[in-house]
């Protein structure tokens, strides 16, 4: 730690030095084929933070040297890189319009309040692991584990249902697993990731339920203006496992007419501990995906899409049962209309489909010698977006539109009960044990957002929304409807959500303050689960179909600033709670299943009056030279659960995330540590244990000898740590863990491309 410090002081030094060195660099962008100058295109001083936005003439000024290397980009036109000049005039060529990301405007100061962007292709191109895993660096993110095969982000204190998960600006692939070992980050691989948007609470209302942020995940797209054809073939090992990927990748640009094709093939064998201890997590899976794009004019778009993916031989580490197979398919058609009038800026609609088809059994574990469980089930999700963008004025952009997401699931587990109180029957019995209850749950929004320009570096954002939502369930059990009165209602909500932000914006420097109002319809797992092991312990859940809707009322504050080659931000947040949904538990209601096995109660889900977190995160970023940059991210989240006076569980821990990157124009060398704090804070009802803290360090390389060609490879988690995050738990049932998945260790990874 003391050597990352002094590298903090010795960057601030050299700043100092070399300040004197640069200047403001004047330049100009144009239209290329009107030569009319951009208003709002982005000048971004390359491997930095620095970057300046173009005035209404197409003029910007930035702090620079004669001979830097620059990419400007515009939402309208297609990015370019060149070298800085004193009086340079760029020349931007129209681009295609863009239909899968969530934080898109050309105008910095427009985009969504507390969002930031995620590319990060280092860890792409040396890590051939989960999409999950890509989480894992970014500050405020921890990430629950179940295995290699399922993870998935957890952001502050929320999680599941809690954050707003979505591929491609709004379509979705829901679990069908009641434990989420088949959550929405298992069905895209992570090569098809181009990057990943975030908005850090309820402060935007436009892409649905949004209770504490909305994760987008941008698969690839069109990233050429070139007609032609491309592609590229792909494959990767890792030694710690004995893991192979493949991939090849195909495109077709013409005028009118794209199409990108991709598929892929990862055969995960099971991974050892830094004890050297064998940790059940090998899966196989094929993925598909096509996206066929149409121009039928300059302004407009239309664009299918279609994914399937084949998982098989998945082992949970977290679960006492394991997935023969899961299966999932997307569908979604996506049309945009732009520049329809001088006061309509654009017209968008889309729609999708997703199912999941998910097995569950106990075959090759310690239970089945009593009891052989199987547990077939599926989930359909459909629903779409409907979006109006109006420009009244200059300084006024407004966004309504309506949008839903129908969501269904079924399946029962059926159980051969062959040992019943110590002795073998002769004749095993057959349960059948209803999962979902053909649960169903309908949400249909309307909102309106409104960005206001109120002065020449400052501007407002404001929204609402309405949800309205109708769920309920076609096959309950005969006890569940006991439990609640013999007659379960469909229940019928109005949950209204709301938005405010400022945001100023200086040359080098931003401010942001925040405000929303995010509620949440409690999920189908809360409302109808029954007497199905679901949490961390061994109590069996019971759902509650009277739940409330929770609310989370957050503000948040955050900075940035620019100087020569420092940047520096944070941003501190606070949210009260309300109606929060947790499960504890109830004497009243009797275990279901080995009724004699303790714990003899279980647990159902309540509303509870108050909690609250609040947290700060910060970033210092420094270029100690134009080729090698220091990065740090710190990130500490608390949350307490007034009620029970006790803090909420699985809250990710203190962390901080240090790095050193050198690059040059065709290779690359990046260290990475992230030193993880003891979690002491922890939740008894939840039956939470605390966890011990961590350093690992990665090093990661790359190497592209020819044009088209890159290598790249990475030594993970180089001290071999034996270690375990703290969101991580498996059941006892996993044979050898005892309660805890440990992470890899030391792992070696290799990964070839080749474009043409």
């Amino acid at each position: 730690m003391k050597q990352y410090i002094l590298l903090i002081i010795l960057a601030f030094l050299i700043v100092g030095i070399t300040h004197a060195q640069t200047k403001n660099i004047t330049g100009r962008i144009v239209d290329e084929k009107l030569n009319t100058p951009i208003e709002f295109a982005t000048i971004k001083l390359l491997n930095t933070k620095i970057f300046a936005v173009s005035n209404a003439n197409g003029e910007f000024e930035l702090m620079a040297n004669e001979g830097d290397e620059v990419e400007v980009t515009h939402l309208s036109y297609v990015p370019v890189k060149l070298v800085l000049k004193t009086g340079v005039v760029v020349k931007l060529q129209p681009s295609q319009i863009q239909l899968n990301e969530i934080i898109v405007s050309a105008n910095p100061l427009a985009d969504i309040s507390q969002s930031v962007v995620i590319v990060d292709q280092i860890k792409r191109v040396t890590q051939p692991r989960s999409v999950g895993d890509l989480f894992k660096d970014i500050k405020g993110f921890g990430i629950v584990k179940r295995g290699a095969y399922a993870s998935e982000p957890v952001f502050r204190s929320f999680k599941y249902e809690q954050l707003n998960v979505q591929y491609d600006g709004g379509m979705k692939i829901l679990n069908a697993c009641p434990n989420r070992m088949d959550p929405i980050t298992t069905h895209v691989i992570p090569e098809e990731v181009e990057k990943i948007e975030i908005v850090k609470g309820p402060f935007t209302v436009r892409f649905g339920q949004n209770f504490g942020g909305v994760i987008n995940i941008v698969t690839n797209s069109r990233g050429t203006s070139e007609n032609g054809f491309f592609g590229s073939l792909q494959s990767g090992y890792e030694s710690n496992g004995g893991n192979l990927v493949s991939g090849v990748s195909f495109s077709y640009f013409a005028n009118k007419v794209d199409v990108h094709v991709n598929g892929s093939y990862r055969d995960f064998g099971n991974y050892e501990d830094g004890n050297g201890t064998e940790v059940p997590s090998s899966f196989t899976t094929v993925d598909y995906s096509a996206k066929i794009g149409i121009d039928p004019t300059k302004n407009q778009r239309i664009q299918f899409t279609w994914r399937q993916s084949f998982a098989s031989d998945i082992m949970h580490a977290g679960l006492p049962m394991d997935s023969p197979y899961d299966n999932s398919l997307l569908g979604g058609i996506d049309y945009k209309l732009k520049e329809i009038s001088n006061k309509i800026e654009s017209f968008s609609v889309k729609v999708f489909y997703s199912y999941v088809d998910h097995l569950m059994t106990n075959e090759d574990r310690p239970s089945f010698k009593m009891t052989d469980a199987s547990s077939p089930v599926e989930s359909w999700t459909s629903g779409g977006k409907m979006e109006l963008v109006l420009r009244p004025s200059e300084k006024t952009r407004i966004y309504a539109g309506v949008d839903a997401n129908l969501i269904g699931r079924e399946g029962n587990r059926t159980r051969v009960v062959k040992v019943m109180n110590g002795n073998v029957l002769p004749t095993p019995k057959t349960f059948v044990d209803k999962i979902w209850q053909d649960a169903r749950l309908n949400d249909f929004g309307v909102f309106v957002e409104g960005n206001f320009k109120v002065a020449n570096n400052l501007v407002l954002t404001t929204g609402v929304r309405s949800d309205f939502i109708t769920t309920g369930i076609d096959d309950p059990a005969a006890d569940f409807e006991a439990l609640y009165g013999g007659n379960i209602k469909d229940q019928n909500e109005v949950n209204i959500s709301g938005n405010a932000s400022l945001k100023y914006q200086k040359n080098d420097f931003q401010a942001q303050f925040a405000l929303g109002r995010g509620v949440r319809t409690a999920s189908m797992i809360e409302r109808y689960i029954n007497h199905f092991n679901v949490g961390s312990d061994a109590y069996e859940y019971v759902g509650n179909p009277y739940l409330k809707p929770e609310v989370n009322n957050q503000i948040e504050l955050s900075f940035m600033k620019n100087f020569t080659f420092v940047e520096l931000g944070a941003s501190v947040f606070y949210s009260f709670l309300q109606d929060y949904i947790s499960a504890v538990v109830n004497p009243d209601i009797p275990r279901k299943f080995m009724p004699s096995v303790p714990p003899v109660v279980a647990k159902q889900f309540i509303n509870l009056d108050k909690a609250m977190q609040t947290g700060a995160e910060l970033t210092v970023n420094v270029n100690l030279t134009d080729k090698l940059m220091f990065t740090s991210n710190l990130s500490y989240t608390y949350a307490q659960n007034k009620d029970l006076d006790e803090p909420l569980p699985q809250i990710p821990p203190f962390m901080a995330i240090l790095g050193l990157k050198y690059e040059k124009s065709n290779y690359f060398f990046a260290l990475n540590s992230r030193l993880v704090s003891k979690q002491n804070r922890v939740s008894t009802s939840f039956m939470e244990e605390e966890s011990p803290g961590f350093t690992t360090i990665d090093l990661r390389a790359g190497y592209e000898p020819v044009a088209g060609l890159s290598i790249g490879a990475s030594l993970l988690n180089i001290f071999d740590e034996a270690y375990y995050e703290h969101l991580n738990y498996s059941y006892a049932n996993s044979n050898t863990l005892s309660g805890k998945i440990y992470e890899p260790g030391r792992n070696f990874t290799v990964f070839v491309k080749y474009s043409f």
